[in-house]
């Protein structure tokens, strides 16, 4: 008989890649102000999203006739994302830092929250039909138990306020160990994190920013495995061992 032996099948790294790094010395008291300092970020959040959707109405009809989506207007939103996403991990989507988030749509390397999403050469002119609407609604219904109904109503990745989900009560429930005990529970922390990541890749793909469908996958903790995710381990002979997942 044959030796078993491994084989080595590499995962695609997904294009949408959201991280996060736990601060160790959380003040236990500032997350009860966190929404009075964010006013500012909130008017200018409520602009920018204005303007990501109006764009990604041009966006949508440029890759119906090009293919292409638009790269000033996919940096721009994707700059929105990133801002959305830094204010959340501030705010009340994490309460992962304490550090104030940038004014900024541009990547910040040394802030604890980044978002990236590689940009698409080509896009599927029959996708971006339906992708946003009709093959996302099983995503949906995930994100909108994880943030809330109001989320499918027209919220997108855009969780930066109090939320009444899945991810809200464990936010809260974190806050409270908080305040009492000085320490964000480490689990609760990778458990949130891995629903803000399911959230924001649905984000992005019903955003038209990428073709990829995103996994049904809940990739716990701060750093996303997506970006260096190991290969796995398939015997030889194994279903499917001859293509890549």
């Amino acid at each position: 008989m044959a030796p078993n032996n491994p084989i080595r099948v590499d995962r695609p790294a997904y294009p949408v890649q959201l991280h996060g790094d736990l601060a160790p010395d959380l003040r236990r008291w500032l997350w009860l102000v966190k929404w009075l300092l964010l006013i500012p970020h909130y008017v200018i959040l409520f602009f920018l999203w204005l303007a990501f959707l109006i764009l990604t109405i041009v966006a949508f009809f440029a890759i119906l006739i090009t293919a292409r989506y638009p790269r000033s207007i996919f940096e721009f939103n994707t700059g929105v994302l990133r801002w959305a996403w830094r204010v959340a991990f501030y705010g009340y989507g994490a309460l992962g830092t304490d550090r104030y988030p940038p004014f900024r749509l541009a990547d910040v390397i040394d802030y604890p929250a980044r978002y990236t999403v590689a940009y698409p050469q080509r896009l599927s002119r029959g996708l971006v039909l339906v992708k946003w609407w009709l093959l996302a609604i099983p995503h949906y219904l995930v994100v909108g138990f994880f943030v809330g109904g109001g989320w499918a109503a027209g919220r997108s990745a855009d969780q930066n306020g109090p939320m009444f989900g899945l991810i809200g009560l464990l936010v809260l429930f974190a806050a409270v160990v908080l305040l009492f005990t000085g320490r964000y529970p480490g689990g609760i922390f990778d458990f949130v994190l891995g629903m803000n990541r399911w959230v924001f890749r649905v984000g992005s793909y019903a955003a038209l920013l990428t073709d990829q469908y995103p996994p049904f996958r809940l990739d716990l903790g701060g750093t996303d495995p997506a970006a260096a995710t190991p290969p796995v381990d398939q015997p030889t002979g194994a279903p499917g061992s001859s293509y890549h997942s």
